[in-house]
């Protein structure tokens, strides 16, 4: 059984959204149909433009003549043309390698381009790659279909590696409408780009000329270059695509290859830019086009650049009508900036679409009644306020809105009204006092009537059931101690009519708390005040971080004086028991050289010590030693090592049996905040024979100079003093020769924080033959030491010269 669509009670939206459907069902059959027959005609254009070497529009004429001339259809002619095209071979695999063809270079026709492929070839040599374009461009389905079409056709013969392909929109922006072999996170990076300058792809489109980029260091200062690294495609091309009036897309051919684009390069690539003008320069579908609308003389252009510099959302509606003259629909002819749909879309792209497109459960509602009883009777329309939700940036947000329509001759112009911007202020205010703990207060003078923000109540912590407080009342909740600044700061305020701005304190229960008080008074026409305006700020929180930083800021100071008094104290112990001789000194036969130079850093003295005395025997003792730590401590440790060192030699004592005897010690006056450890060099020289026993305990090798030849010596076994009670010391022993100098030095001299300790030997022992080989034998301990520039350690070194026989 047929039924009447019009019958059994359809509601209204039901019959108008249905009619939208078959609306919009019966457009697309009709762009099926649209795109089928272009994709003939593109593919045809393509044939000539590869035949003729001409351009698309031209390639079009031609087809029009051809048909015009032979009183066929333009479709009739380009299925014919494309009839006489030799048919594809099967499928198969291709040739080895590319035909030979002749190169067109800036050098000349015959000349290999060294900026492209095997493939340029001139004249018919291109057609056939120009037509594989031409023919694959027919069945491209959007930007991406044809980048990658282009870096295939391209890539061998014009070094194409990638391909960008960019649409300007009608805000100026920049689409990515296509793109291949760049990868997805760099294609979703630039999907869209700002009009901003400093873009080559804009630059192609906005001046419709060929960019090509061939140097990357000066390109890279004039545009902001695509990729990371930026020199990874050294040579770039931006065309922009022809069309009818300006252009409003730009392919790029990007290439990994340096160096410029050949002529023969720059021709095909222009060629193939104007090849993909059909593909990519299809103009939008007409909207509304066959649908009746107003006549009322109403100039659209005009309004639209009313509505360009209009704030908040505004459209300019035509009703569509059936042949009844009933309203079926509205289209936009006009639309603001901030205007926007269900679907996103907003502005200009909102215009020539309708109503039951973009709002369609608008009809049958209040709104759509509104509207035509507006539009009927002129009378203005607004309706009730309703929530609308967007997201920005990925955060939900709800705003209340109304709308209003008026009528424009037979159109409506219709806007949205923003209803919740106070309250919105109002939160954004009581934010503001919260974060910034801060609250206004308001009190008439006149009336004695007083207002405070909400947050005046926890600056004060005050019950808000007591309501705001009184100037009057002010004084009686700040400390003692500051009531004459605050009474001064509101005579200021209330008599003499000055803004204050006062800090002070109030006592709320058990703490105190330091405010702030920026006040300003209003006067009358005779110029007493009549109102008082101001705010409080809470600033306990920062007060506090200033007393504990001026705290901080005392005891680091205490503690650096007492530092520097130890310093001090301990600098003048270790002058008096660590004399350093200015000059050379004579022992055993001997030129000894000693230098001494104190840390840069810090500011307290180290434990590194030295001593050469003679014995008894006419022999010669040497120790270098360095104790851990800094401080009177280790200036005290250092004095009970030097000592009793000297004192156990001088008494015949072997040097291995001394320095078992000196770990003994360190270990037995240990105190209870922890032991102390030490490293310690002895070495002692008998003349008669000038042979030099030696012992080590823990230390660094001494340095040996023999002719043109520094060495370090084996080392005997020997750890440090004070590490355990179960170490054992050996010695060892070498014949010096005359001509011989012998370094024993701290660790200072050779130790760099991160450095590898051989680096710091191989240092030393190139440094020693330098400063030698220079003539700096008498100074060389001191020029040693004076080498280590921002020294972290103390250094010592004693330098002990064998002199030559006469």
């Amino acid at each position: 059984m047929k039924r009447d669509a019009e019958g059994d009670g359809a509601a209204p939206e039901v019959l108008a959204l249905a009619k939208v459907v078959a609306r919009l069902r019966s457009e697309i059959v009709d762009l099926e149909g649209v795109a089928a027959t272009t994709a003939v005609v593109e593919r045809a254009k393509g044939v000539l433009m590869a035949q003729a070497g001409v351009s698309a529009d031209t390639a079009y004429e031609m087809l029009l003549g051809r048909a015009g001339e032979r009183g066929r259809t333009l479709l009739e002619e380009c299925w014919i043309l494309l009839g006489r095209m030799p048919s594809r071979p099967p499928p198969g695999p291709e040739p080895a390698g590319p035909p030979p063809a002749t190169t067109v270079s800036e050098n000349g026709p015959d000349t290999p381009d060294p900026g492209a492929g095997p493939l340029l070839a001139a004249g018919a040599a291109l057609r056939p790659l120009l037509a594989r374009l031409a023919d694959g461009l027919t069945t491209a389905r959007g930007g991406d279909d044809v980048a990658e079409l282009l870096r295939t056709v391209l890539g061998a013969d014009a070094g194409v590696d990638a391909v960008m392909i960019f649409s300007l929109t009608s805000a100026g922006s920049l689409e990515l409408a296509g793109c291949a072999g760049i990868g997805e996170e760099l294609a979703e990076q630039w999907r869209h780009v700002p009009p901003l300058s400093g873009i080559a792809a804009h630059e192609a489109i906005a001046e419709g000329r060929a960019l090509w980029l061939e140097d990357p260091a000066e390109d890279a200062r004039r545009y902001l270059l695509i990729g990371e690294p930026p020199d990874r495609w050294p040579s770039r091309a931006w065309l922009p695509v022809p069309s009818d009036g300006p252009p409003t897309a730009a392919i790029g051919f990007l290439r990994t290859r340096p160096g410029p684009f050949a002529a023969g390069t720059r021709a095909l690539l222009r060629r193939a830019a104007r090849l993909c003008a059909g593909p990519l320069g299809l103009p939008d579908r007409p909207r509304g086009a066959g649908a009746e609308g107003a006549s009322d003389g109403v100039d659209v252009t005009s309004v639209q650049r009313v509505l360009d510099a209009l704030a908040g959302p505004a459209i300019l509606l035509t009703p569509l009508r059936s042949e009844a003259g009933e309203v079926e629909d509205y289209r936009i002819d006009a639309a603001a900036p901030e205007s926007v749909d269900v679907a996103g879309r907003r502005g200009k792209e909102l215009v020539g679409r309708r109503v039951l497109e973009t709002y369609p459960t608008v009809v049958g509602t209040a709104l759509w009644e509104g509207y035509l009883g507006t539009l009927t009777t002129g009378a203005g329309f607004e309706g009730e306020p309703f929530t609308y939700e967007e997201v920005v940036a990925g955060v939900p947000r709800q705003s209340v809105y109304s709308v209003r329509a008026s009528r424009l001759g037979d159109r409506l112009v219709v806007s949205w009204i923003r209803r919740d911007t106070g309250e919105r202020e109002a939160r954004r205010l009581a934010d503001m006092q919260r974060l910034g703990t801060l609250g206004w207060a308001d009190w008439n003078l006149a009336t004695g009537s007083t207002s405070w923000s909400d947050q005046m109540y926890t600056i004060f912590g005050r019950d808000p059931r007591d309501g705001p407080m009184t100037l009057e009342e002010l004084p009686r909740h700040v400390l003692p101690d500051d009531l004459p600044v605050v009474a001064a700061a509101l005579e200021r305020l209330l008599i003499e009519g000055e803004a204050v701005d006062q800090s002070f304190r109030i006592a709320t229960g058990d703490s105190v708390r330091h405010l702030r008080l920026v006040a300003e008074a209003q006067a009358d026409a005779g110029g007493a005040p009549v109102e008082v305006h101001g705010f409080f700020q809470d600033l306990s929180a920062q007060r506090g971080a200033e007393l504990a930083l001026l705290e901080s800021e005392r005891a680091v100071l205490l503690q650096r004086g007492m530092l520097q008094a130890e310093r001090a104290l301990g600098a003048r112990l270790q002058e008096t028991l660590l004399p350093v001789p200015e000059q050379s000194m004579d022992l055993a036969g001997l030129c000894i050289d000693v230098a001494y130079v104190p840390a840069d850093r810090g500011i307290n003295v180290s434990g590194d010590w030295y001593s050469a005395i003679e014995l008894p025997d006419a022999s010669a003792l040497f120790v270098v030693g360095d104790v851990a730590g800094h401080g009177l401590h280790a200036v005290g440790t250092m004095a009970q090592l030097r000592f009793t060192a000297k004192g156990m030699t001088i008494t015949g004592s072997p040097l291995p049996d001394v320095l078992r005897r000196l770990n003994t010690l360190l270990l037995h006056t240990a105190t209870a905040s922890g032991s102390t450890t030490a490293t310690m060099v002895m070495a002692r020289y008998q003349p008669w024979d000038r042979r030099l026993t030696w012992v080590r305990a823990g230390h660094l090798p001494p340095l040996l100079v023999r002719g043109d030849r520094a060495d370090f010596l084996e080392q005997p076994s020997g750890i440090l003093l004070g590490a355990t009670f179960d170490a054992s010391y050996e010695q060892a022993v070498i014949d010096l020769l005359p001509g011989d100098r012998l370094l024993f030095y701290t660790d200072g001299l050779v130790e760099e924080p991160g450095e590898d300790l051989g680096i710091g030997f191989d240092r030393l022992a190139a440094s020693t033959l330098r400063l030698l080989g220079e003539g700096h034998g008498e100074t060389l301990a001191r020029r040693l030491a004076a080498m280590r520039p921002g020294n972290r350690d103390d250094i010592c070194v004693l330098d002990i010269h064998v002199p030559d026989d006469p």
